[in-house]
């Protein structure tokens, strides 16, 4: 449970506008939660770098024992591979350059098992051949489409086809499946659970079937929604990343999973252009713009509000209290998606204890790095 006021930083002089605060205590809370939710066993957790992108975070979780990753691109992964990650999947389908930096990362940490997703035999055959000419092996996890229709492969006669075809190429190695169902977030768990495990019936069957002949294949399901569904069973590879810093959108939707805002919006009353309103120096740049005006940022020490308009700099809220507020007030704000708002960042003050410590470069909100 969060004391009231938990959020205060008594040194907030120290601390810019627009920017993000993380909370130290939280953040290291959230991680141990998520290895109780595993029952210990490190095995069954992946968590996905794309919500912190930050190689601090990324010693944290490796400080707690956790060796595998998940990312979305190859700035993810390579922040991962520097900090001493052990696995690291990117969970795309690569195409142009992004084949051949993979392929660079894989050569650069031969100690790191590095693997992508494929789900067409034309995606695997060109991977073959560019890691035969590169010397390397390159491993992969078949993308299985069960429902999201985003990006994978459904079960059926073409999949089994793809995985003998994996099979046959000399220069990769098949770990496995790897199905990701983030579109199922029904505010009710139970109702939640059925739905994931209907959509995985199919799924579960190949898996088990493959696993007869191919052993050590794994299977790596869902993400923070559906965390708490294949926690449950003991065959599946978890990879939730939200939780890791958590966010108002999973908070009122994921009520059975207990973690803390770790991460938080800093953002100060820049004018009072009429009365009722005030403007503050949070535009849609500094807070993920993708939902709609009433569903991107909470306020945690302002009641009875409206933020009526946002442009690239600013944020216009209608206030019950607008003869109180001053210019220069600072509000603290619970972000609706805290994933793509980390990435309007470089950088996030650390907060420890109510006061700012230090500060962590977000460093792979970058598209490249060396790779």
């Amino acid at each position: 449970m969060m004391q009231e006021n938990w959020y205060h930083i008594n040194n907030i002089e120290t601390v810019d506008s627009p920017s993000i605060a993380l909370y130290r205590e939280h953040l290291k809370s959230n991680i141990q939660e998520m290895v109780k939710r595993v029952g210990g066993d490190l095995q069954r957790l992946m968590p996905h770098v794309k919500t912190n992108k930050m190689p601090k975070v990324m010693e944290q979780l490796l400080a707690a024992g956790i060796k595998k990753f998940k990312a979305s691109t190859i700035a993810e992964a390579e922040i991962a591979a520097e900090v001493g990650a052990k696995s690291v999947l990117i969970a795309h389908q690569l195409v142009g350059p992004k084949v051949h930096r993979f392929l660079r990362l894989t050569s650069e940490f031969p100690n790191i098992q590095f693997s992508t997703l494929v789900d067409t035999e034309r995606t695997a055959k060109l991977l073959d051949q560019l890691a035969q000419d590169k010397g390397v092996i390159a491993s992969v996890y078949i993308d299985v489409n069960n429902g999201m229709n985003r990006s994978g492969i459904q079960v059926g006669e073409s999949l089994e086809e793809l995985v003998q075809f994996i099979l046959s190429l000399p220069n990769l190695e098949f770990l496995g499946l790897h199905v990701y169902d983030g579109h199922l977030r029904d505010p009710n768990f139970e109702q939640r659970k059925q739905k994931i495990e209907d959509g995985f019936k199919e799924v579960t069957q190949l898996f088990n079937t493959l696993k007869k002949q191919l052993p050590s294949i794994d299977m790596i399901c869902g993400g923070t929604p559906s965390f708490t569904s294949h926690l449950l069973n003991q065959d599946r590879i978890t990879s939730p990343g939200t939780c890791v810093l958590w966010d108002w959108g999973y908070g009122e939707k994921l009520t059975e999973q207990s973690f803390n805002y770790a991460a938080l919006l800093v953002t100060r009353v820049i004018s009072k252009p009429t009365e009722g309103i005030v403007t503050l120096d949070l535009g849609h740049k500094s807070v993920a713009a993708e939902n709609p005006i009433d569903k991107r940022v909470t306020f945690l020490n302002l009641d009875n509000y409206e933020l009526l308009s946002q442009s690239e700099e600013h944020g216009v809220v209608k206030v019950s209290n607008w003869d109180k507020l001053q210019v220069g007030d600072v509000l603290y704000g619970v972000p609706y998606h805290i994933c793509p708002t980390i990435n309007l960042h470089d950088e996030v003050s650390v907060i420890s204890n109510g006061k700012k410590v230090d500060s962590w470069e977000i460093s792979a909100r970058k598209r490249k790095l060396r790779f």
